[in-house]
């Protein structure tokens, strides 16, 4: 039985194209979406004397992750498709874990590089999805979330560093 793709003439890919992109893109909502509460309560728990330092990044961070989450979604919407949008599901799809009771600092910055890395991959598979189909506003997109991640990666290993 053949079916009848629909084309977005505008983009110039069809459905079927996409499909795979699409999901990678909603796997990393996913992830995204647990990091993002994750430095939620990471901002909202942080204490001692990093308190300071770390209560702001975090927020830094959470803000960061709130706008690529959005940016990611409505890509998936300019495909015509729909982004992952439940709790559950996003549990249920990320590759990051939530954290167990108030980590300590230091444990903290930790899982927070942890994710990155975690992000960083998951970002590479929808380049390379997005290479292949050249969807160049994808790559441009997700270019530069790995560009500021990276940054972030470097800044908070070298937080570390100095203990």
């Amino acid at each position: 039985m053949e079916t009848k793709e629909k084309t977005f003439v505008r983009l110039g890919f069809n459905q079927k194209d996409t499909s795979e992109l699409i999901e990678q893109i909603n796997l990393l909502i996913s992830s995204y979406h647990v990091h993002y509460q994750k430095l939620r309560n990471f901002h909202w728990n942080v204490t001692g004397k990093d308190f300071f330092d770390l209560h702001e990044k975090f927020e830094e961070l959470y803000d960061f992750a709130k706008v690529n989450i959005d940016d990611l979604a409505e890509r998936v919407r300019v495909f015509g498709a729909t982004p992952t949008a439940t709790l559950r599901a996003y549990l249920d799809a990320s590759k990051i874990a939530e954290p167990e009771g108030i980590p300590s600092p230091d444990d903290m910055v930790d899982q927070v590089l942890s994710d990155f890395e975690i992000l960083l991959s998951q970002m590479i598979n929808v380049l390379e999805t997005a290479n292949d189909l050249g969807d160049v506003s994808t790559i441009d997109l997700v270019n530069s979330m790995v560009k500021q991640t990276e940054k972030y990666y470097w800044m908070f290993t070298s937080w570390l560093e100095e203990k």
